[in-house]
Parts: C-alpha cells; sequence; structure tokens
C-alpha cells in the first residue's frame, strides 16, 4: 500500500486564541476565520490544519481524550536561518504571548534549539543547524 504524508493537524479547544497565536504570534498564513470549524493551511509545502475538537467529535460521533496542560505528546519544529535567529526569534515570540519552555541552547549533535508552546500546551521547536 503506498500512502503519501499530506499533512499534520493538531485538534483545539479554542479557534480563535489558537488562530489567532499561529496567525500573529509565528506567521502562519491563516485566511479562515477564527470561529471557523477548521482552519487549513500549507506552511513550507506542508498541509497544516486546526480543527475544533468538539466539531470532529460531532462529526465522528465520539468522544476523545485531549492532553491539558503544557504536554510532550508530540512537537512542531521550526527552522530557522541560524543560530542567530534562534535566540531573536525565540525573544521575539516570547515577547507576543508564547509560553517559554527551554531557553536557545547549543546542543552537542550541532543544533542550536528551543521550545516555546501554543496556548493550549502544544510543544513548538524553533531551531538551526547553521551558526
Amino acid at each position: 500500500m503506498d500512502m503519501k504524508l499530506d499533512g499534520f493537524g493538531i485538534m483545539v479547544e479554542d479557534m480563535a486564541v489558537m488562530v489567532r497565536f499561529y496567525r500573529d504570534v509565528l506567521g502562519f498564513e491563516i485566511k479562515e476565520d477564527e470561529n471557523a470549524s477548521n482552519v487549513y493551511l500549507e506552511k513550507d509545502g506542508t498541509l497544516f490544519l486546526l480543527y475544533r475538537r468538539s466539531d470532529f467529535e460531532a462529526m465522528t460521533g465520539k468522544k476523545f481524550a485531549y492532553c491539558k496542560g503544557l504536554n510532550g505528546h508530540y512537537e512542531i519544529a521550526l527552522g530557522v536561518e541560524n543560530y542567530a535567529a534562534v535566540d531573536s526569534t525565540f525573544e521575539r515570540v516570547v515577547g507576543m504571548g508564547a509560553r517559554e519552555v527551554m531557553k536557545p541552547t547549543t546542543e552537542p549533535w550541532g543544533q542550536r534549539t528551543c521550545y516555546i508552546a501554543d496556548p493550549e500546551g502544544n510543544l513548538i521547536e524553533i531551531g538551526s543547524f547553521v551558526q
């Protein structure tokens, strides 16, 4: 069976808050209204979806368990130009309301990386391998 990865989605509780974060803080191009049931966008050739939990449950007729608070269920990894951009991007997004998880650090494998969280506690890595 031949399957191709088209993208990924996040099931969200508060669509308006999440749309504003991904659009205004992280710079994702989102055209849908903050009250949409689902938001589709393409970021660097990858489909990214925000889907309201309650709407998904109504569509499927099932209830699901969700992570609460700061969680390590998955991460979204975003790359920037170089080490300096890791630091400046971290400062900018934290200044705009992103939750600080880990300050920029240069790891033994040569990546400068940091972590923030979105308003619902999902991890976002910002990193670069370019000094």
